[in-house]
């Protein structure tokens, strides 16, 4: 049985005259005809769909011969701005001769090589037995610079950077004995110096004698001991002495 044909069906519950209520109206830009209009205004026939619209060719404006060439300028008149040369020669023409000069130029040689200044010959130097000649001046065996004035002197720039340093040097050591005597330290003199220096060697050779008077087997404790302790001994007395050698200047503290 159809169930529409029924009295008690679910579709009678419908309202007939039901309709389905219309969609809200679409947006639209404000700016729509303004863009439309600005947009129309700088179109150009390039940017049409299709064939752009141009204007047909007239059949009476053919491409004829000769159209496309380019024209020469028109002529000018030659006209020489430069003067002209002088023209060749012709073989039926001679030179002139004949004329003769007063002037006598057996004398006048003589006279210029009576009176010029002898030419002196430019040194040079053979180094080959061959003969091969080369320029004394410039090979460095003239002793030119020996012959200078100023040639052994001492410049003035070298002389006041000398009296510089010698000026630093002694300001130096002007502070420094200040702090020495501030800090009541004691400079060794030259003489004392010396009879410590030949005091450590003395005791550095006895040391040394001590070291090689072992035995050659060290095969105990003691003797290990006995070997390092001289071996650390030499090697103080060795830092000890190159401190003095190296060492001009020694202070020492006043006890």
């Amino acid at each position: 049985m159809d169930p529409t044909c029924s009295s008690e069906s679910i579709y009678n519950l419908i309202p007939s005259d039901w309709k389905e209520p219309p969609p809200p109206p679409r947006y639209v830009s404000v700016f729509k005809a303004a863009v439309k209009d600005e947009k129309q205004k700088f179109k150009t026939a390039m940017k049409t769909m299709g064939p752009a619209k141009l204007e047909v060719p007239s059949p009476k404006d053919f491409l004829k011969k000769h159209s496309k060439e380019k024209t020469l300028p028109p002529k000018k008149k030659f006209e020489r701005n430069e003067p002209r040369k002088p023209p060749v020669p012709l073989r039926t023409d001679h030179p002139v001769t004949g004329i003769q000069s007063e002037k006598n130029f057996l004398n006048t040689n003589a006279a210029d090589v009576i009176m010029g200044v002898a030419k002196k010959p430019k040194p040079i130097y053979v180094d080959k037995r061959t003969g091969d000649k080369h320029d004394l001046e410039t090979s460095g065996l003239v002793p030119k610079y020996i012959n200078k004035k100023g040639y052994g002197v001492t410049p003035d720039y070298i002389r006041k950077r000398n009296e510089e340093v010698k000026k630093a040097q002694e300001e130096y050591d002007n502070y420094i004995q200040e702090n020495l005597r501030e800090a009541a330290m004691k400079r060794l003199s030259d003489e004392e110096r010396e009879a410590v220096l030949q005091g450590l060697k003395k005791n550095w050779e006895e040391v040394h004698k001590k070291f090689q008077s072992l035995s050659v087997f060290i095969d105990s404790i003691p003797k290990k001991i006995r070997k390092q302790k001289l071996e650390e001994e030499m090697k103080q007395l060795e830092h000890d002495i190159g401190v003095l050698e190296k060492h001009k200047i020694i202070y020492i503290a006043n006890k």
